[in-house]
């Protein structure tokens, strides 16, 4: 039987479990069927989704979708070390998740290929790999473009067989804490919603919260998220959880009208750059940018070179060019595209050649086979699934351009963890995935992926060796459990409508991009926060929801809001205490510097960064903490086996 209580006048069903899990993706299923299948845990599950098919890993991919693991090539000698030194080199990042990461990386990986995803091996069942970016070993693999979307199916099939319990049309919208420890959550939920309960206002008791639900993809308006993905960091934050480095998101070229990077093979074939004004006139861009014998080698870079960054923009390859010529086409208001069915004027000039192309484009087309006389004749002998993939999206790129633009991609920082994934600030909280705060300045591509495995796999684990349990009673909530029921006082029979907050949301993300994406600018930013900062704490006075749809998008409207005050005062404090350019943004005016200054002052820092209310208004700090340096471990095989399982293991 249900289980009622009231709150402010709504009859709402009270749930209990030990472990409560939010989110849909690789890394939320991957830590439901962790602590399902654990022998030794009997305290209950429950996964909250807002849709099983939203998301990003579902929903987003690349050429060859990388999934970053320790490098398993008989050619390529690695270890642990090695991997967590180059996690640690990328800078403003702790060691001990560096060293984390790595060893538990082959566990994740091997546990999904048991699972059906077809990563390649040959047929001395060898799993190869290739170089992406950041990365010197060959340590990426990939299933094709989808390769997340398979380990979430995969994953998803394993949670089901299992008896995973999951209630689907659940949106969270409030961590419940006592004590400084995380006890549940609040959410609304169609399924809940009656006469007497008109939001349909759920509550979950539960000894620990996973929190798996991606990175920030409604705060921006140029992004490679999925539509279908909302924004889940600002519940947390306004219930403690500390966030580290939420000035590092990741950015780059990406197509528009079907949201997908443009990384890898579409790059390595070389295509045409265009932009078309608003008088239908085409022109051929990057050659005011770069020299001819530059141009094919900068935009080939990219390939492995994808994400934006100021070190490329004056040095190396100067890849990084590329995505400020874009950029610059789409402020003086043109459409920007690749052209997959001619090449640059350079090659139909002088030909595919070493000469034209540089050698180690030539080479690489070569090698691989990809000599065709147009960049889609290339991609289809390089890659056909990448051609394939847009062709299942009604883009034929034997036949139309692809429209372009430079998109935010991933969020490096996010919510901070320990090496079991557990937030300092807020014990009992665990955000594994994107939402996570693993990574710093830079990070090799794909260990996203790897780190949805290894963060979800140790969060359970601790998880279920505490044994963590529900509250037996929300009697001690009652003041939280209040805020969280303002949201049902927002229905309103002349509120706003989906359209109108859909509408809202996107001016704002508008702004974010203005000055706050991959090109900052500091005094913009400031006025950026004031606005935000007005908005949240008038929120409840000068907004409301025509129907329960409304309602809940209003309410993902309210998390934007939060969740872009703490990157915004996050990026302030960065830059007040003199940081530069970095990782993959560029504070300036947005034009191409003749020279790029980048930090280095801050590497062995990280930003801290924590939200709260005072005197009913939403308030931030931020500081600095040193990094924490890659351990010193005793693995000497008879401590390691008399400590493990022990209570001081998780301490």
């Amino acid at each position: 039987m249900t289980e009622y209580i009231n709150i402010s006048n709504n009859r709402v069903p009270l749930l209990r479990t030990g472990v409560v899990i939010v989110g849909t993706g690789a890394a939320a299923l991957s830590a439901a069927l962790a602590v399902k299948n654990n022998p030794d845990y009997a305290g209950g599950l429950l996964v909250l989704t807002e849709g099983m098919k939203m998301g990003t890993s579902r929903n987003t991919g690349s050429d060859k979708q990388t999934y970053y693991k320790l490098a398993t090539g008989i050619n390529t000698p690695d270890c642990a070390a090695n991997m967590a030194n180059d996690y640690f080199a990328g800078g403003s990042m702790h060691g001990d998740l560096a060293l984390t990461e790595a060893m538990g990386s082959l566990r994740g990986f091997y546990r999904l290929v048991s699972l059906g995803v077809p990563f390649p091996s040959d047929k001395y069942g060898e799993y190869t790999g290739y170089k992406t970016d950041h990365d010197k070993f060959m340590r990426a693999t990939s299933c094709g473009p989808l390769t997340s979307k398979y380990m979430t199916e995969a994953l998803e099939r394993a949670c089901f067989s299992a008896g995973v319990p999951f209630l689907d049309g659940y949106r969270v919208i409030q961590v419940l804490t006592k004590d400084g420890k995380a006890v549940g959550v609040v959410a609304l939920a169609e399924s809940a919603v009656t006469d007497d309960n008109p939001a349909g206002l759920t509550v979950i008791l539960s000894g620990a919260v996973i929190w798996a639900t991606g990175g920030p993809s409604a705060v921006y308006h140029s992004s490679v998220y999925p539509e279908s993905q909302n924004c889940s960091l600002g519940a947390p934050l306004l219930a403690g959880a500390s966030a580290i480095n939420l000035t590092e998101s990741q950015y780059g070229i990406a197509s528009v009208k079907f949201r997908w990077n443009l990384s890898g093979s579409y790059q390595q074939v070389i295509p045409r750059y265009v932009s078309i004004d608003e008088n239908g006139v085409e022109r051929e861009f990057l050659g005011e940018y770069f020299t001819e014998h530059d141009l094919c080698h900068a935009v080939f870079s990219k390939g492995y070179e994808w994400p934006f960054d100021p070190d490329k923009l004056t040095r190396g390859s100067h890849s990084s060019k590329v995505d400020m010529a874009v950029y610059g086409e789409v402020l003086k208001g043109r459409r920007v595209y690749m052209d997959f069915r001619r090449n640059p004027t350079v090659i139909e000039q002088g030909g595919l050649t070493a000469t034209v192309v540089g050698q180690v484009a030539f080479d690489y087309l070569t090698s691989s086979r990809s000599l065709g006389d147009a960049p889609v004749k290339r991609l289809r002998q390089m890659n056909e699934r990448a051609y394939q993939l847009y062709l299942s999206h009604g883009i034929d790129l034997e036949t139309e351009m692809l429209e372009i633009s430079v998109c935010a991609q991933h969020l490096n920082g996010g919510l901070e963890c320990d090496i079991w994934y557990e937030n300092p600030k807020l014990k009992s909280f665990y955000p594994v995935g994107e939402c996570g705060g693993v990574f710093g300045i830079k990070r090799p591509g794909g260990s996203a992926l790897n780190s949805t495995q290894v963060g979800s796999l140790r969060a359970a684990e601790k998880a279920c060796a505490i044994k963590a349990e529900p509250m037996n009673s929300a009697d001690a909530l009652s003041d939280q459990l209040e805020s969280a029921a303002k949201f049902a006082t927002l229905l309103e029979t002349g509120g706003m409508t989906v359209a109108e907050i859909l509408k809202k949301r996107a001016a704002d993300a508008r702004l974010h991009d203005e000055c706050a994406a991959f090109i900052r600018d500091p005094e913009k930013i400031k006025a950026l926060m004031k606005k935000t900062s007005n908005e949240l704490n008038n929120f409840f006075s000068e907004n409301s929801a025509r129907d329960y749809r409304a309602l809940v998008q209003l309410q993902i409207n309210y998390d934007v809001l939060v969740t872009r005050y703490a990157m915004l005062s996050a990026i302030s404090a960065y830059i007040g205490d003199g940081g530069l350019s970095r990782g993959s943004y560029l504070i300036g005016s947005g034009e191409i510097p003749d020279d790029v200054v980048t930090d280095t002052s801050h590497r062995d820092r990280v930003l801290i960064t924590e939200m709260g209310v005072s005197d009913g208004y939403v308030v931030s700090a931020n500081y600095m903490e040193p990094v924490r340096p890659i351990p010193t471990v005793d693995n000497w095989f008879e401590n390691v086996y008399n400590a493990y399982g022990k209570k001081e293991m998780y301490e």
